[in-house]
């Protein structure tokens, strides 16, 4: 079998949409989050009428690409496909290897709540999986009792490719994480509560700014700074 690379986004924090917790309308938080350096949003309103979603991803798209950012979709591969999107990110038990007919140039992820989940999507073709709950979180109330950081551990050494660390991650516990061994950090709550979700980003970029994640990644307080896209490879 050959080796595959996977190219996340860098840094590899996603921040992924709730309306339901949100301060502000969703297009600010989004423009905000890439002032303070996040190059990686996923829309995830799955109560939102479907035409209202497509457009508001397709707006979100447009405020992405202005800075190099991967924006993408939770589940909705229309929409994804309407609006030119540079992501999909699926449930548990979905199969990657279909939606990778519809959207072969896409990265796409899916969510896992243990390591056997989690290495099943990986086999099927997923390019990362989020594992969560990690920490107790009031945003994933009801996937079961918090892995922890042993849990995320094992989960990792476990996986058969990228590991992104979801479920009440804060800028107090983001580097936790990375120490150990998850690729990447998600975050929905923590930045869609925030009175100033760009103070949040920078708090979590800081956080785990150590371990390289930043390097080379021109921040700006304009959402707009112009740059290439940068990412980061990982074997599976």
């Amino acid at each position: 079998m050959s080796e595959v690379i996977v190219r996340l986004p860098v840094p590899p924090l996603l921040i992924i949409s709730d309306s339901s917790q949100a301060r502000r309308p969703l297009e600010e938080i989004g423009a905000a989050a890439f002032a303070g350096g996040c190059r990686w949003f996923s829309l995830r309103e799955k109560d939102v009428l479907p035409a209202e979603r497509r457009a508001l991803l397709g707006r979100l798209v447009v405020l992405g690409r202005r800075c190099g950012a991967t924006v993408g979709i939770h589940e909705d591969i229309d929409a994804a496909i309407h609006a030119g999107a540079d992501s999909v990110h699926l449930p548990s038990g979905s199969r990657p290897e279909t939606a990778r007919t519809r959207l072969p140039g896409a990265l796409i992820g899916a969510s896992a709540h243990s390591a056997e989940e989690a290495s099943t999507l990986l086999q099927a073709g997923a390019d990362y999986v989020t594992v969560s709950p990690v920490f107790v979180s009031a945003s994933k109330p009801g996937y079961g009792p918090a892995l922890g950081l042993d849990g995320l551990t094992s989960v990792v050494a476990r996986a058969p490719g990228p590991v992104i660390a979801l479920g009440g991650i804060t800028a107090d516990n983001a580097g936790l994480c990375r120490s150990a061994g998850a690729h990447g950090i998600a975050v929905m709550g923590e930045v869609m509560r925030a009175a100033d979700p760009q103070a949040a980003v920078e708090a979590i970029l800081r956080a785990i700014s150590k371990n390289n994640w930043l390097k080379g990644l021109n921040r700006s307080r304009s959402p707009f700074p112009p740059q290439k896209t940068s990412i980061t490879e990982v074997k599976r």
